[in-house]
């Protein structure tokens, strides 16, 4: 089994940074895409940012500019820079990626959420 670990949030005021890090384990073979979503209540979990293997990045609009998502191929680790922090990037923040494990072949697994609020 391949479990993600994410760490980072908390309370920030607006303007603020915040660095979120996942960490995965388990029987990995090999993990493909990795990406941070969100979840602001009442509304649709939506992609932050994801980042491939070589390291080509894909970001929300509303991320460009603000955030930095990078990853350590050799720690199986993810991480997500946020900057100029503005209120409506609370939410809960998840992680996720694209894995190949020993046990289950490919796919899609979720780390628990770790919530980021920013106080205006």
């Amino acid at each position: 089994q391949v479990q993600l670990v994410e760490s980072g949030g908390g309370l920030v005021q607006a303007g603020g940074s915040l660095r979120l890090s996942c960490a995965a384990s388990g029987s990995i073979a090999r993990i493909d895409d990795m990406g941070w979503y969100r979840q602001a209540p009442g509304k649709q979990r939506e992609l932050v940012a994801s980042i491939t293997t070589g390291g080509r990045t894909n970001y929300q609009d509303s991320a460009k500019g603000r955030f930095t998502i990078s990853r350590d191929n050799a720690k199986n680790t993810v991480y997500l820079q946020m900057s100029s922090l503005k209120a409506e990037d609370t939410a809960v923040y998840y992680c996720n990626a694209d894995v190949i494990s020993w046990v289950r072949g490919r796919y899609a697994v979720w780390g628990q959420g770790t919530q980021v609020t920013v106080s205006s």
